[in-house]
């Protein structure tokens, strides 16, 4: 009988994967990418750049046409202007500010309500044609919104309601209300019946339910539809044109038009001064909420 074959020896280091080669082919292609790349954010970036420049000069620089990339002299007396004294319009551009704030919390915290409720409501109920039936409030938050606004203006002049908060709030609710009942409606899918089962067979009611054991879990998604609507009724310019009347009810994306507008020049550093201050809660909104908007639009997907 032969013997049998030894086994082979253990081998104590594994065989190294050799490197990709660095060819002047690869090199050019990395380079390419990062030089698209960074043309892709100068070009996004140097629109506001050129707002933040320009609202830093002084009313002498552009007495003078000057289109430098950087002021000769830095001054925050657009800022100031606009914020406390109003001496070419008689807008209190603060004021404005506080008034777009009014809004869109209101019409925030109003969609988040509604939306949660509708939404929760939606995934829980068996209907039929509940996919379609989400497919259409999706539709509806696309609808042309300036088809909506001679019917809501004659509504409001009725009620009495133009040149009311109410009225912009309530308009708000087309932007931020569909997009809110169609993505926590998708969400709450997501989230497992057995949660809330079990809280029921605790004594727990459905309300206490929602609010104690799914809301907690929906967070991410929840958050995410409290910065879109903000967004999106911070920004609204259209309804606030069709039914705000006095200066002081107007919103800031409303008071732009007319700061920094004489009889004889137009103050472009001021009206630049303006939409940066519109731009900062936006910017600042993004920056810090950017990890949460991402895992609140991908939780859907990521959830068994």
């Amino acid at each position: 009988m032969s013997a049998p074959s030894a086994a082979p020896a253990p081998t104590t280091a594994r065989r190294r994967r050799p490197g990709r080669r660095i060819t002047p082919r690869r090199v050019a292609s990395r380079t390419g990418f990062y030089v698209l790349l960074a043309i892709f954010v100068v070009a996004s970036l140097f629109p506001f750049y050129w707002m933040v420049i320009n609202s830093l000069k002084t009313d002498a620089d552009f007495s003078k046409g000057t289109t430098s990339l950087l002021p000769r002299h830095i001054s925050f007396a657009s800022y100031s202007n606009d914020l406390l004294h109003s001496s070419v319009t008689g807008l209190n551009f603060g004021r404005t500010l506080l008034n777009s704030a009014i809004v869109a919390l209101s019409a925030t915290v109003i969609t988040v309500v509604i939306g949660v409720l509708a939404g929760y409501a939606l995934s829980r109920t068996r209907m039929r044609f509940k996919t379609p039936t989400l497919g259409f409030i999706l539709v509806a938050g696309f609808f042309p919104t300036i088809a909506m606004v001679g019917p809501l203006f004659i509504l409001y002049r009725r009620l009495g309601l133009l040149n009311n908060y109410l009225a912009l709030i309530i308009a708000s609710l087309i932007y931020t209300l569909p997009i809110a009942v169609w993505f926590l409606g998708n969400f709450f899918t997501q989230i497992p019946h057995q949660l809330e089962e079990a809280a029921l067979v605790d004594g727990s009611t459905r309300l206490q339910a929602l609010r104690r054991v799914i809301l907690p879990v929906a967070m991410p998604g929840i958050f995410t539809v409290t910065i879109l609507s903000f967004i999106l009724a911070w920004n609204d310019f259209l309804f606030a044109v069709s039914y705000m009347e006095t200066p002081d009810k107007y919103t800031a994306p409303l008071a732009i038009i007319g700061l920094g507008q004489s009889q004889f020049r137009v103050f472009y550093n001021r009206i630049d001064a303006a939409v940066v201050m519109v731009t900062i809660p936006v910017v600042l909104i993004v920056m810090f909420a950017q990890r949460r908007i991402i895992s609140g639009l991908t939780a859907g997907a990521l959830k068994s």
